[in-house]
């Protein structure tokens, strides 16, 4: 039985694309069901690759996240299993990225999403959204459900730059739809620690966000990028490769964050 009370919702996002989100997203959502968690990964990107990374085979006749956006009750229909145990999944579509200018024309379009997750958050212990590599109407949906945000970063010279813009969407939303919302944490991807820049960047992360910035980082690592082309987490495809070592040790320390939070409300 899990100790968590209330389910956590957590949107990984970036605007910029080639970060790692996806790949943090699955990966992290594979690796907190590794330790008897119960978790939905919602899908938000038209692209699709969360879906496709945990081996889904998408298809017409299957409702999916698109769906869900404009009838919140099809959430009940629209989740299903993966070959990961415990680990269930909202698929995308790429009608999704007609969405945007479809949910410009309705009302309540920022919480649509927050409304369909109300229905069924209940059966998890996490839920966690890949965010669209963009700051538009479905990233908006994202951060007015979630509970904080985790936030994958490249070690490159523009990353604070975006930042400023990603931290601009969020501070927008707590003011008008979600007051409670938080940065989770920022997570460094594609570290190469070889390379100075890396590690100037990284120090600028840190000297800016602080204990917010994840101690764990990803490294560079080819099975990491392999991985989605085999329709498999890193941490299935090859669980003893740096990346996969790297991903435990990110749900590790997450959780631990998450019983010293609990110990101290």
């Amino acid at each position: 039985m899990s100790k968590i009370k209330h389910p956590k919702i957590i949107a990984v996002a970036n605007q910029k694309g080639g970060v790692g989100k996806t790949t943090t997203a699955v990966n992290l959502a594979t690796a907190l069901v590794s330790v008897k968690k119960k978790v939905l990964l919602i899908d938000l990107d038209p692209q699709g690759n969360a879906s496709t990374g945990v081996g889904f085979e998408q298809s017409k006749d299957r409702n999916d996240i698109y769906d869900v956006l404009h009838d919140s009750s099809k959430i009940f229909n629209s989740i299903y299993k993966t070959n990961i145990p415990n680990l269930k999944l909202v698929p995308s579509t790429l009608d999704l990225s007609g969405a945007e200018v479809e949910l410009a024309r309705q009302e309540e379009r920022e919480i649509r999403l927050k409304k369909a997750i109300e229905k069924v958050k209940q059966k998890f212990d996490y839920i966690l959204i890949d965010c669209p590599p963009a700051l538009g109407i479905l990233t908006v949906n994202a951060f007015t459900a979630a509970n904080s945000i985790i936030v994958p970063m490249q070690c490159e010279f523009y990353s604070l730059e975006g930042l400023s813009h990603l931290v601009h969407t969020i501070n927008r939303v707590k003011k008008t739809y979600n007051p409670h919302l938080s940065i989770e944490g920022l997570v460094l991807t594609m570290v190469d620690k070889r390379n100075s820049l890396t590690n100037q960047v990284q120090s600028d992360i840190k000297g800016f966000f602080g204990k917010k910035v994840y101690k764990t980082v990803i490294p560079r690592n080819v099975r990491v990028s392999e991985a989605p082309s085999f329709g498999k987490p890193v941490l299935i495809y090859d669980s003893k490769c740096k990346g996969s070592q790297a991903y435990l040790g990110l749900a590790k320390e997450f959780l631990k964050q998450e019983k010293k939070k609990a110990v101290n409300q």
